[in-house]
């Protein structure tokens, strides 16, 4: 692949993770207004569905269903561990167990893909030097997480399902290597919302408020001033039009443009990214620990993308 590719591709996955990164402060905004994490998640899936099926509309070559029933399944599987069950395990994990130990889990998840694809696939497998970067890169997350505050406190249920939320995105790194060799990224992430939305429907019949409930929200924020509702709509359309449909199309040319593990690495910048934005937008402090975290981060993702001489 021609170099100039290899390189947009690093970039890519760099921004989009630094995009994503700022969703933490965006979405801890939407939840102060009074909207849920399966409501954000809801209606941010929705924008970024319709958007992309509209412009899928306007492609020559457009598609409904993968070629086959089994290929179709996979387009499922993808919709389930990177829509629906990450973001519900994620976001339901903060109810439970405290909002550190959730990040700090989360964002350990390219230790799990990299053990995960490195067992399917041989040729994707790390060599020692490769592997001692991107562990030293997860120290720097624990280091950048924590805060100098070295105390965790320990809840089953809730770390249980912070870490179901880090295997979800292990196995949606997983099962994109397969999709992208057969189908083109637009249609893959438009299948992500889809199926990810779909799935949706279970949780909103045991909890079918959710979705009812949202016409009475709005009104009652527009109602309490136009600035308000206004801030909420930004919010959403901010997570639905960038953080959703453009950033996922974005990672998922990425996944296919510099491997899986290498793309997968970069989600250890998201800390770094999530406190920046906190600080620009929240005026949260900036320590140094974050910087000690953040310079063992870049060493060792260094470390993790060096060639083989």
């Amino acid at each position: 692949m021609p170099r100039n590719n290899k390189f947009l591709g690093h970039l890519v996955a760099f921004l989009t993770v630094a995009v994503w990164g700022s969703t933490f402060v965006f979405t801890k905004l939407l939840l102060l207004s009074g909207l849920s994490a399966a409501q954000i998640f809801t209606l941010r899936f929705i924008i970024a569905y319709v958007l992309l099926m509209l412009f899928s509309l306007t492609r020559k070559n457009h598609r409904w269903l993968a070629d086959t029933w089994k290929e179709e399944l996979l387009m499922v599987g993808l919709g389930l561990t990177g829509g629906s069950m990450y973001f519900l395990t994620e976001n339901e994990a903060m109810n439970y167990t405290t909002t550190t130990n959730t990040s700090l889990i989360v964002c350990l998840c390219p230790l799990f893909a990299t053990a995960l694809i490195g067992a399917v696939y041989k040729s994707e497998r790390l060599r020692p030097s490769q592997m001692l970067g991107t562990v030293l890169a997860a120290i720097g997350v624990v280091v950048v997480v924590l805060n100098g505050h070295f105390v965790l406190h320990l809840s089953p249920l809730g770390d249980s399902l912070a870490f179901a939320a880090c295997l979800c995105w292990a196995f949606y790194s997983l099962l994109m290597i397969s999709a992208n060799c057969r189908y083109d990224v637009v249609f893959i992430t438009r299948k992500v919302f889809f199926y990810g939305l779909l799935s949706m429907i279970p949780y909103y019949l045991l909890s079918p408020e959710g979705i009812l409930s949202l016409p009475a929200f709005f009104a009652q924020a527009f109602s309490d001033g136009s600035e308000m509702g206004l801030s909420i709509v930004a919010n959403l359309l901010f997570l639905g039009c960038i953080a959703s449909m453009v950033c996922f199309v974005a990672w998922n040319w990425a996944l296919k443009t510099i491997g899986a593990v290498t793309a997968t690495n970069y989600v250890y910048i998201n800390p770094v990214t999530t406190i920046v934005f906190a600080w620009l937008i929240l005026n949260e402090r900036i320590t140094v620990f974050f910087l000690i975290g953040t310079a063992l981060i870049l060493i060792g993702m260094y470390l993790a993308d060096r060639k083989k001489a």
